[in-house]
């Protein structure tokens, strides 16, 4: 559920797809507010810490106390460090740094997810921190001490000019690039007037964190981290291919590589059924419903093999008949003509030939006689028409 004034919880989807590659998250929000949405996601999980360094009390959105540790599986998992008006950099730091240390030593995570709202800088409209650009960047310096793979979004922030200042400065640190303190002009120039300056003074606030609160919060954090029995373990799991990731646009000068191709995913909606799918069976059909188009195209091939087969069969019985008829012409044996194989026939089938008529079966051996090639079809004929009579 999005939370903090967002329609989607991006961070929530980020983590999410991290943790196909990764092991253990660990989530750091350093925005003002509570990063309430992406610790109510993880809450009961022991794969992603949460690490929110905000304002407390009845500051929006009121959640996010010292007690909020996680429960069941993620019990000790979700840290919360609430904050009073005006911290300002030596104070935040005091407690940043202890804190984020102990949280890589006893939760050992593969990788980062920093959240740097803008809003806990100094002169905000609505936050009520008292950080320099500085100290805000020297949060996001600090964890890249690490080495580890680091994904740093923005967040809140809602005086515009200073969140394109914190921005562009947490860049050029990400980047190890020195920025000059001078904003060269361009024509959002007049934003930053009267300073035109890259970093900002802080204000001349009091400071309300006392050192003994910040302590205690401190060491409450720390007490759960020594209750950690060990970092979480995940048992090897198939990790889903992304188009989206792993597709590279192809060279068409150059012929496409098996491997390329074993690495293509194919869309859901490639699959069909089709006559030259592999899923057909064995008759040449397909494994669908009977009422498939495919269905009755492999019906009618299979009935064009039936009147071919039975043509063959045919031509066979012929060139048999003619092979015994050579065969004993020599011989004092006279051979059987189809007149006497079909009287043979009669004899054997009495009840057919009493309700027969004699005209029927002289027009059917006269006819036998005279077109032998057709003898078998027309005898068949006459056969059914007497068992039809009968």
């Amino acid at each position: 559920e999005a939370a903090g004034f967002c329609y989607v919880n991006d961070i929530v989807l980020a983590i999410l797809e991290l943790l196909k590659y990764h092991a253990r998250v660990v989530y750091v929000d350093i925005d003002i507010h509570h990063g309430d949405g992406v610790e109510e996601a993880f809450y009961l999980t022991d794969r992603v810490m949460t690490v929110s360094f905000h304002k407390g009390g009845d500051f929006f959105p009121g959640t996010g106390k010292v007690e909020d540790k996680g429960l069941y599986d993620g019990k000790y998992f979700s840290l919360n460090f609430p904050l009073h008006d005006g911290v300002d950099d030596e104070s935040y730091h005091e407690i940043f740094k202890p804190t984020m240390e102990k949280v890589i030593e006893y939760f050992q995570p593969s990788a980062i997810v920093l959240q740097c709202g803008a809003d806990s800088l100094s002169g905000d409209r609505l936050g009520c921190f008292n950080l320099s650009m500085k100290g805000h960047g020297d949060c996001v310096k600090y964890l890249m001490t690490f080495d580890l793979p680091m994904l740093i979004l923005g967040g809140g922030g809602y005086t515009i000019r200073n969140v394109a200042r914190c921005w562009a400065y947490e860049t050029g640190v990400c980047l190890g690039a020195e920025l000059s303190n001078d904003i060269p002009y361009n024509e959002y120039y007049e934003y930053y007037a009267p300073e035109y300056k890259l970093h900002i003074d802080p204000c001349d606030m009091d400071n309300y964190n006392t050192p003994n609160y910040l302590q205690s919060v401190k060491a409450k954090l720390l007490e759960y981290l020594h209750c950690l029995p060990q970092a979480p373990s995940v048992q090897f799991h198939d990790v889903p291919r992304s188009p989206e990731v792993e597709y590279k646009e192809s060279d068409p000068d150059q012929r496409e590589t098996l491997a390329d191709r074993d690495a293509m995913v194919d869309h859901e909606a490639e699959l069909y059924d089709d006559a030259k799918d592999q899923d057909a069976d064995a008759s040449g059909g397909q494994s669908g419903s009977t009422d498939s188009p495919h269905r009755s195209g492999s019906a009618d091939k299979t009935s064009s093999n039936a009147v071919l087969n039975g043509s063959t069969v045919a031509s066979v019985a012929r060139t048999v008949d003619a092979m015994d008829t050579s065969a004993v012409a020599g011989a004092d044996v006279k051979p059987p003509t189809v007149a006497d194989s079909q009287s043979s026939q009669l004899n054997h089938q009495p009840s057919l030939d009493e309700s027969a008529p004699p005209s029927s079966s002289s027009s059917s051996v006269a006819s036998s006689l005279s077109t032998p090639s057709s003898a078998p079809s027309q005898t068949h004929a006459m056969d059914t028409s007497k068992l039809d009579e009968s």
